[in-house]
This record gives C-alpha cells, sequence and structure tokens, in this order.
C-alpha cells in the first residue's frame, strides 16, 4: 500500500509512526506544508494545494491528512480516498469548524480521544499516536540524573513544554512548584523541556520525581503517554484524555485547582517512587497503534472503492 501523508511538520511521533508502518506494508510518502510552523500563513496552505495535487497523481493508493488544516489540500485532489487524523488545537481550537467540516467530507477520520470524537458529528476512529517502548522505558535514575547533570539530593520536577506556549501556562507550574516545595523537605527544581531534542527526552523523563503538565487545553499529549511508558508519575490538569490514561495508574494525579496539583505533586516529592504507567500503555505502543492505522487504511480504501493486498500473515 502506498499512502501520501500530509503534516504540517514531521513530528518525531510522525516519523516513528511511518517507521512502524513500513514494518506492517505500507509505504508512506511525506509532504509537510512550506514555511515557518511558527510564522505559517493561509497563504502558505493555499501553495501547498497544487502541489499535492500533482503528487496524488504518483501512483499513491491513499492520501492521509494529519491536523486539520492540511484536509482542504487533501480534498482538493480528487484521486484518492482520504483519511484525516485530527491531533487536538487543529479541531478544539479556532479553526476547529474547518476541521469539522473537512471531516465529513473524507473517507475515515482518526481522533486522538474519545472527547475530540464526541465534538464531530461524523463517525471517527480514537486512536492515540503510539509510544516507542523501547525509547522510553525505565532506568535507573542516578544514571540518568548523571546524564543530564542533575543534582542526585534535590528533587526533580519536569514541565513538558517551552516556557513561551501560553496555553501550557507554564506561570501555573510554577505557583504549584512553588507551593508544593513548602511541604517538601528536600530542595525541589523545576525543569522544563523545550529545547530538547526527543531522542534525549526519556533521560530527562527517567531522572525527574514527577511530571507536572498545567495545559489550558490538550488532545492526548504525547508526553503523559511516554512518560507512563519510564514508570515517571504524572501530576496534570484535566485537560483531554489525560484523566482517562491515568486512570488506575499509581502514583498520579489529575486536579483542576493549584491546590489539588500542589498537594499531589508534594505527596509525590515527600515519597519519589515509580508509577505503574508502563503496563497501561502497552497497548499503545507504536507497533500496535500502527497495525491499527493500517487497518483504518484500508477501510478508507474499502469505501473509495480501491482494494488492496492484505498484510502477510
Amino acid at each position: 500500500m502506498r499512502v501520501l501523508s500530509l503534516v504540517p511538520n514531521d513530528a518525531t511521533f510522525h516519523r516513528q509512526e511511518t517507521a512502524a508502518l513500513a514494518d506492517a506494508g505500507v509505504e508512506r510518502t511525506v509532504m509537510t506544508v512550506p514555511g515557518d510552523p511558527r510564522e505559517r500563513s493561509v497563504a502558505d496552505y493555499l501553495r501547498f494545494v497544487p502541489r499535492v495535487i500533482r503528487e496524488s497523481s504518483e501512483g499513491y493508493d491513499l492520501l492521509h491528512a494529519n491536523y486539520g488544516l492540511t484536509a482542504p489540500a487533501a480534498l482538493a485532489q480528487r484521486r484518492l480516498p482520504v483519511v484525516l487524523s485530527l491531533w487536538g488545537s487543529d479541531l478544539l481550537g479556532e479553526y476547529g469548524w474547518l476541521s469539522k467540516a473537512c471531516a465529513r467530507r473524507c473517507e475515515e477520520v482518526v481522533v486522538m480521544s474519545e472527547g475530540m470524537a464526541a465534538e464531530l458529528d461524523c463517525p471517527a476512529h480514537v486512536l492515540p499516536h503510539g509510544v516507542d517502548g523501547d525509547r522510553f522505558r525505565p532506568v535507573p535514575k542516578s544514571e540518568a540524573r548523571q546524564s543530564v547533570g542533575w543534582s542526585a539530593d534535590a528533587r526533580h520536577v519536569l514541565f513538558p513544554y517551552a516556557p513561551d506556549r501560553p496555553i501550557k501556562d507554564f506561570p501555573r507550574a510554577g505557583r504549584v512548584v512553588e507551593a508544593a516545595r513548602e511541604r517538601v523537605d528536600a530542595p525541589v527544581e523545576l525543569h522544563v523541556l523545550g529545547g530538547v531534542d526527543h531522542a534525549e527526552v526519556p533521560a530527562y523523563m527517567n531522572a525527574a520525581d514527577a511530571l507536572l503538565l498545567t495545559s489550558e487545553r490538550e488532545g492526548s499529549p504525547n508526553v503523559v503517554r511516554e512518560a507512563m511508558s519510564c514508570g515517571l508519575p504524572v501530576v496534570a490538569t484535566d485537560v483531554g484524555d489525560v484523566r482517562e490514561r491515568l486512570d488506575g495508574v499509581s502514583p498520579s494525579a489529575v486536579a483542576d485547582t493549584d491546590g489539588g496539583l500542589a498537594g499531589a505533586l508534594a505527596d509525590l516529592l515527600v515519597d519519589p517512587r515509580r508509577s505503574d504507567g508502563r503496563e497501561a500503555v502497552a497497548d499503545l505502543r507504536v507497533e500496535r497503534t500502527a497495525e491499527r492505522l493500517r487497518a483504518v487504511y484500508e477501510l478508507a480504501l474499502d469505501r473509495g472503492g480501491i482494494g488492496v493486498e492484505p498484510t502477510p500473515t
């Protein structure tokens, strides 16, 4: 099966997914929207349309639009069935109306959480991005701290984004850590993951005592599943599918108030320990999610009237 995949940026999780799909018999070619993602304009998306139309004629079986703003370019061509994957802010943010309108015209739609599916007026598959369980795995905390240069005596809290992204609410994380610090009889340090190469993220997660997520809005944050795969406890606001993912995972907590977040974080820092989250995300390893995505592709091909050879068994 040959798939043309449109992306706003070729994120690490998309590259991992593409590699896993190759093992499942899917050859995926990636086209990225032109322009700097931080400064991209409507004109950049419009310039993308004729490129997609030309490329779509090059022998592909299917077109996969990742992120809602790539969907108009995908639908502008008429040759191929379209699968649309919505990542979160594309459905829940400013251009949610466009994502919803495009979703109704696609053969199949993929979303990251049940909450996102409820926002649509058409059927959708709930399929979060997979986790590379070989890379995101527990390693000794002392070894990880030595590799990232953190003090062995302090408690370490990891904020998983760049501090200048307003929707992630880093100032709130600072307030929560400051309140928790008063209840912990040890130095407490807050670190940010912004600017850290993704290949190095597992070391930071294994070096930390807790992941603190204070976002105002999320779809299905990859960092939460990656932290769980490392056994890193998570304290988070009730956004996206975080409550669902952390249900039954111990220790971890979801809270709505600064006081609730600070209390849960302090409890973790007083008695640092691994979570049992790795077991909870075993079914979301990238190999398994790639197999499910291939099944979605096959459904789209059936709806589009195009058949492909079944996956070898």
